[in-house]
């Protein structure tokens, strides 16, 4: 039987490279995959999957209106799938999260979405927090914060170097707006300005 695998961690774990290799190991085997991303990730060009060490595919685009589970469908008539890969899987909505759980239970196709699971706030994301929630494995990946333990935040920062308290909680960047923390030095840079404000 199928499931539904959400990879999760803060920025520079590996996840797109880990998706990469996943779906490469399934299509050196002869099988099929369809790998997707959201349109609204152009860091590397809209329907584009690649990571920092250079690796990179094309991906089948996805919005926040679109029914997932019909696309694997109509994919899935085309060519038969053995595997469905979901990059910046954050960025699902609770609807589409649903969907990919009838991808599993209904069509028999495993799901391996990979995403982060906090934002720069520390607050879930809509995605992460249903995958966290309804997905049968969950795998952390991990990554280090500058003083050599686990990172598990990401924190955003603007020109001058200061962490970024407000603002829209979608903004796409890499690591020239966001860096990886452990907890303790995220709650160190984000509560240091508003305790200097008190």
């Amino acid at each position: 039987m199928a499931k539904l695998y959400f990879y999760y961690s803060s920025m520079n774990a590996g996840k797109s490279t880990s998706l990469l290799q996943s779906s490469y190991n399934y299509r050196e085997r002869g099988m099929h995959t369809l790998v997707m991303a959201p349109e609204l990730d152009d860091r590397y060009g809209v329907g584009r999957v690649a990571s920092r060490i250079g690796l990179e595919t094309n991906a089948t685009t996805f919005r926040p209106g679109d029914d997932l589970q019909e696309v694997v469908a109509a994919a899935n008539e085309e060519q038969s799938l053995h595997c469905v890969l979901i990059d910046e899987a954050q960025f699902l909505t609770k609807d589409q999260v649903f969907q990919l759980t009838e991808v599993t239970d209904s069509m028999d196709i495993p799901v391996l979405a990979y995403g982060l699971r906090t934002d720069f706030r520390g607050e879930p994301f809509e995605g992460s927090k249903y995958l966290l929630a309804w997905a049968d494995n969950l795998k952390e990946l991990k990554a280090i914060c500058h003083c050599g333990t686990k990172a598990t935040m990401v924190i955003r920062m603007d020109e001058a170097g200061n962490a970024v308290q407000e603002g829209a909680q979608i903004e796409i960047g890499g690591n020239d707006r966001y860096v990886s923390l452990c907890r303790k030095h995220f709650k160190e840079l984000f509560y240091a300005r508003s305790d200097a404000d008190d």
